[in-house]
């Protein structure tokens, strides 16, 4: 069964089926609504019920308490509709998206190659090509009960037709040692995307500084490539650590990129490489080559972060020090399935 969901302040009506999520309908249609963590933990896509009926799912209650389900509010992400409702969102207008609707993808895996010791690269042949925009992710299913796993796309829109995606090993995680383990070359497998709002603000017209860690150089990488296969000519660094030589993939990639473009800086880093080694570049965490390279001096700049959470925390405090406004720094960050089970009250310190 089909039903008519209106979203305000847009005022548009769109079709939302029984047992699909608003905020699943919303980003089929091409409508963004604010959301984050997808499982119902955070309260990013918290909405207004204006009319009709809702079940709210598997909406945590500590990101929607009792007297907010009460007032009529819900978790776009988690809520399904038992009949035709209206909803009012906070969308605020953003020049540099492009709100491209949200489909499924079937594809075939054509190759399969370890980056790094912990990181495979897992190159997608979709049946039909995929639009997306640098930086963006799209949620992968797995087979079995594994279920879906978000990654953010490493290759360029305009790759035609073939994604790219750089997924580590997590231990004890299913999904990913699925596909470090079994998946294989010629194995089908499908995408949902694009997602997410992670991408270049090119109307700021500013220089960019991007800075990644782990695997967190997918989207980085993806909207670099794009940023210099368009010509753009501002002043772009990215700032990308690992531990040791072994894990710091694409090095050889971005030193060339570097020659080729004189508008692009290349800073490596290596937090834990072994002394005595031939490594003749900076050795240090990320934030700590960034404030070198930049005298600790980012004014003027929007910079762009992926990475793990006490990577981002660092490189945000650097920035900030380095007289950096907030409204000026970008970043992504999931939260996965897994971690519903640790979820705390906002109230408290987790311990």
């Amino acid at each position: 069964m089909t039903y008519e969901l209106t979203i305000e302040p847009l005022g548009q009506t769109i079709e939302i089926e029984e047992g699909q999520t608003i905020l699943d309908a919303a980003l089929r249609a091409g409508i963004y609504l604010p959301h984050a963590c997808c499982h119902g933990l955070c309260a990013t896509c918290k909405v207004d019920i204006l009319d009709g009926e809702v079940e709210h799912g598997e909406a945590s209650s500590f990101a929607l308490m009792d007297f907010e389900r009460d007032e009529g509010k819900c978790l776009a992400c988690c809520a399904t509709v038992e009949g035709d409702i209206t909803i009012e969102a906070d969308i605020e207008e953003d020049p540099d998206a492009r709100n491209l609707p949200v489909q499924d993808y079937d594809g075939e895996v054509t190759r399969i190659e370890s980056l790094t010791p912990t990181i495979k690269g897992v190159w997608i042949k979709l049946d039909h090509p995929v639009e997306f925009q640098a930086g963006q992710y799209v949620n992968l299913a797995l087979p079995g009960d594994i279920g879906t796993r978000a990654f953010s796309v490493a290759s360029a829109p305009s790759t035609d037709g073939e994604v790219e995606l750089n997924i580590r090993i997590v231990p004890g995680g299913k999904g990913t040692t699925y596909v470090h383990e079994e998946l294989k070359a010629g194995d089908r497998l499908s995408i949902t995307g694009p997602y997410g709002r992670f991408f270049v603000k090119k109307s700021a017209n500013m220089p960019m500084i991007f800075m990644g860690g782990g695997s967190g150089l997918s989207s980085p990488r993806s909207m670099i490539l794009d940023l210099l296969e368009e010509g753009c000519e501002l002043p772009i660094t990215l700032v990308y650590g690992q531990r040791n030589r072994d894990e710091l993939y694409y090095h050889d990639e971005f030193v060339a990129l570097a020659a080729k473009h004189p508008n692009f800086t290349y800073v490596p880093a290596l937090s834990d490489e072994p002394e005595g080694s031939d490594w003749d570049g900076f050795r240090g965490y990320v934030h700590d080559a960034a404030k070198a390279h930049f005298d600790n001096d980012f004014r003027d700049h929007k910079a762009y972060l992926c990475g793990p959470p006490l990577m981002i925390d660092a490189c945000i405090t650097t920035l900030m020090q380095g007289r950096l406004f907030e409204r000026d720094i970008y970043t992504e960050k999931f939260i996965s399935a897994a971690d519903a089970q640790q979820v705390r009250s906002p109230l408290f310190k987790a311990i």
